[in-house]
This record gives structure tokens, C-alpha cells and sequence, in this order.
């Protein structure tokens, strides 16, 4: 029994090795799945093989996180690297499995110490090695663990250091893979035209390898490349090719059929809908992610789901359903130390509870959200942060409009440094209306109508409608007091 137990595992461990350039195409069966388990624990049972074990785990690891079967990940490389001390293993043996733990505990737990200890050992092993490829990968996931800890400046540290290591060598896909990583992260920093030439770069590459093409560690490159230029394009003023490209990125993850690539699409897609104010579209996708997160314990994403949740209640006016929703999304990102997803939410937030009359406390948070977003780095949201502050000083019984006006110049200089048409198009309107009802129609005219003029494409979405229907009335006022 002992010596076909072993033959079992040794199979296993093989098959692994030699379809890995085939996980992508071909994920591995469910029985081929359960035999890898089964395999795994006679290797760390007391009669077992433990070298075998180690080296099951290493192949097996990348496996389970390309089927979101993260908690198996975690498992199976802790306990394997606590057996490294007893079994031939190698620097390359832990560097895989420190890798599989710590991006395994980010997926479940959100940014733990485990998490952080994990990642920078595997990547000090790599740099011992002299193994450049996967420093250029492990320093992406450490530029997303520091992004999601919402230390955007770090993020973009070890951005920058994955695209310099990709140049010392000759292959193009740890290039594109550090393409991606930069693109990524400028786009939080709010470089959206560095964003978007970074991330066209990573997108267009055709590179098929597991390890540093389009799928690392149970990332799939091309789809975090296809949110990140949704989001670019939609930054931009291309509201609907920014649809399209999220429309595209959430079929090509249904297509892989990874269904840790179709997580990280579902919780981020939900915001192009709300941007462009299809609250329809923003809805399902939603319920697809909170679905989809219940069944593959990944806790962070859940968590952004609910938030999503408060934040189409207060669109449609559950002002109080949804700043409840709001603040039990924070509490729980918060726990998890999730924090990339704050500022979005914490907006939201901001208006839900302007809507209800709670303007106290949505002036201090929404302070508190501008002092934070200049500290972190993420000045992505800087123009919206100052427009929704205009609007709560505006929507106060007593107005304050002069301050309102001040936030409303504020955001339109962010925006243009940023080329944040978008943004620049939303303040436009708000600081359009605060003159109109000031009797200056035609400067309401001159801010907003030479941005309007700048959008080709996606006329029919919430914000350029709204500004369509505002410009008709402003020139209809000007005609008429002209005449």
C-alpha cells in the first residue's frame, strides 16, 4: 500500500509538471484535482514521503490558485514549507511556495502579516538566485499587496523596480508582465496617459507562459490589463470604449474559465457601470461577484461587493440602507486591511450621508478622504474627492458657495494635469449649475461647453447627458437675455 501510495503521488507530481505550460488551456480536471489532494495528504501523513510532499506542493500550489481553490493553496504550502527542514528541498522549492502562501493569505485575508512575511522572503530568495523573471513577478504582487494597504507610493516602488529588473533581460514576457505592473499602478497615482501606454504595451503582448506571461500566481495579466484600461478610457473621455473593454475583460474571464480571473473582473467592473450611471448593468454584475466570493472564500472581494451595494442604494435614493451598507463594506475592508477600495466607498459614503442631512460628518469624512488621498499617493480620485465636497457645501441648509466654487476650481485644475476628462466633464457641470443659479449663464457656458465639445463617443451615458440637457438651457437663457 506504502509503495503505490508513493507511485500515486510521484504520478501526480509529474502530470503537473508536464501539463504546465497547458494550465492556461486546459485547467485540470476535478479528478485529477481531488487525486493531487488525495496524493498530498498520504505525502504529509506520518507514514507518508515528505520530499515527495514538497514538491507536490510546489507544482500543485499554482494549480489550486488558477481554480480559486485558495484555501487548499494555503493549506498545502504552509504545511510544506514547514516540512522543508526535513525534506530535500531547494532555495527555488520555498521561493515557489512562500509565493503560493502569500498570495493565497492576501486572496483570503486580505493584506496579513503572513501575507507580507511570505512575499519578501520569496522575493529575497529569488534575488539570491540571480532569478529575474520571477523577481519581476514578485515584485508586481508586492506592488499590489502595498495597492491594496492603499500605500500607493510603495506600490509604485516596486513597480518601477519590476520594470527595471524585466530590462536586464531578454524576454519579452517578463516585459509585457512588467508593463502591466507599472500601468497598474500609475493608474491609481493618477498618471492616466503613463497608465494607459503602459498597460497597451502588457495588453497587446501574445505571450502564453504560466509563470511569466499572462498568468502568475492566479493573475491573469490580460485581465488585470483589460480593467485597468476600462478604467484609463473611461479617465480619459471614452465612456464607451471604456464600456466595451469592461464588457470584453468579463467575457474573456468566463472564457479562461479561472475563476480567480473572473473575481478580480467582477470587483472592479461594477465601478465603469456606476461611472457611466448604468445602475442596471452595475447591479448584476454585483451579484455575480457576491455569488461568486461566497463560493470561493474570498473574503476581500465579498466585502467589496456589499460596498457596491451601498453605493447603488444611495444612487437610487436608500440614502440610509445604503450608508449602513457603506459602513459595514469599511469595517470589514478595514479588518482585512483592504484599503485600496476605501476612497471610492468612502465617496459614496460622503453622499449618502449628505443626503440624509448628516453634513458633519460627511464634511469630516470627506477631509479626512482628501488629506488621505494626498498622503497615500492616490490621486486618481483627487478631482472627484474635491467635486463631492463642493456638492455637500452646496446641498448644506445655509450654502456656502464661495467655498463650493473654490473645491469646483480645484477639481477642474486636477483633472486637466491629470487629462481626467471625465472628471473634468463631472465638476464642469457642477460648477456650470452653482453659476447658472448665480445668473452667469454665460460663463456657466464657457466652462462647460468647449469640455463637452472634447467627447466624440458615449453621448448616451449619465454625465454627458446631464451635460447636454444643462448647455441646451444655459444657451437658451443667453439667447434670451441677449435679446
Amino acid at each position: 500500500m506504502q509503495e503505490f501510495s508513493r507511485r500515486h503521488a510521484e504520478y501526480y507530481r509529474g502530470l503537473l509538471e508536464r501539463i504546465e505550460e497547458e494550465w492556461e488551456r486546459k485547467p485540470a480536471h476535478l479528478a485529477d484535482v481531488n487525486n493531487v489532494r488525495a496524493a498530498l495528504e498520504w505525502c504529509f501523513s506520518v507514514n507518508g514521503d515528505l520530499e515527495i510532499g514538497v514538491r507536490l506542493a510546489v507544482t500543485a500550489s499554482p494549480v489550486f490558485l488558477l481554480l480559486s481553490m485558495v484555501p487548499e493553496c494555503y493549506r498545502w504550502s504552509e504545511r510544506a514549507i514547514l516540512a522543508l527542514d526535513d525534506a530535500t528541498g531547494d532555495g527555488s522549492e520555498e521561493m515557489h511556495l512562500q509565493a503560493s502562501l502569500g498570495i493565497s493569505s492576501m486572496q483570503m485575508h486580505g493584506q496579513s502579516d503572513i501575507a507580507r512575511v511570505a512575499l519578501n522572503r520569496s522575493l529575497a530568495i529569488a534575488e539570491a538566485r540571480g532569478d529575474a523573471l520571477n523577481q519581476v513577478g514578485l515584485l508586481g504582487v508586492l506592488s499590489m499587496f502595498h495597492t491594496r494597504e492603499a500605500d500607493f507610493k510603495t506600490a509604485l516602488h516596486y513597480a518601477k523596480n519590476s520594470r527595471s529588473v524585466a530590462g536586464t533581460v531578454n524576454d519579452p514576457a517578463g516585459i509585457a508582465l512588467a508593463h502591466s505592473i507599472l500601468g497598474r499602478s500609475l493608474h491609481f497615482m493618477g498618471d492616466h496617459s503613463g497608465a494607459r501606454v503602459e498597460l497597451e504595451a502588457s495588453f497587446h503582448h501574445p505571450s502564453r507562459s504560466p509563470r511569466t506571461g499572462e498568468t502568475y500566481l492566479g493573475l491573469d495579466r490580460h485581465i488585470l490589463d483589460g480593467l485597468g484600461l476600462a478604467r484609463t478610457l473611461w479617465l480619459q473621455g471614452y465612456p464607451a470604449m471604456a464600456v466595451e473593454r469592461a464588457r470584453q475583460t468579463i467575457r474573456d474571464a468566463e472564457h479562461r474559465n479561472h475563476p480567480a480571473s473572473l473575481a478580480v473582473a467582477l470587483s472592479w467592473v461594477p465601478g465603469v457601470f456606476l461611472w457611466i450611471g448604468d445602475l442596471r448593468s452595475a447591479e448584476e454584475h454585483v451579484d455575480s461577484l457576491i455569488s461568486h466570493a461566497e463560493s470561493h472564500s474570498l473574503g476581500p472581494y465579498l466585502a467589496v461587493g456589499r460596498g457596491y451595494k451601498g453605493a447603488l442604494a444611495v444612487c437610487k435614493g436608500d440614502a440610509r440602507g445604503g450608508v449602513e451598507s457603506l459602513q459595514d463594506c469599511l469595517g470589514q475592508l478595514r479588518t482585512m486591511r483592504y484599503a485600496m477600495r476605501y476612497t471610492e466607498f468612502k465617496l459614496s459614503l460622503v453622499q449618502g450621508l449628505a443626503a440624509m442631512g448628516q453634513f458633519g460628518k460627511g464634511m469630516t469624512l470627506v477631509d479626512e478622504t482628501i488629506a488621505l488621498v494626498e498622503a497615500s499617493g492616490e490621486l486618481l480620485y483627487m478631482p472627484e474627492a474635491l467635486r463631492v465636497k463642493g456638492s455637500v457645501l452646496l446641498s448644506m441648509p445655509q450654502r456656502r458657495a464661495h467655498e463650493a466654487q473654490l473645491c469646483f476650481m480645484q477639481s477642474l485644475d486636477w483633472s486637466r494635469r491629470q487629462d481626467a476628462r471625465s472628471w473634468e466633464l463631472r465638476t464642469a457641470i457642477d460648477l456650470a449649475r452653482l453659476w447658472a443659479a448665480q445668473g452667469r449663464c454665460e460663463s456657466a457656458c464657457e466652462v462647460l461647453l468647449p469640455i463637452f465639445n472634447q467627447f466624440v463617443e458615449g453621448l448616451d451615458t449619465a454625465d454627458l447627458k446631464a451635460a447636454e440637457q444643462l448647455l441646451a438651457t444655459l444657451l437658451q437663457q443667453t439667447d434670451t437675455n441677449v435679446r
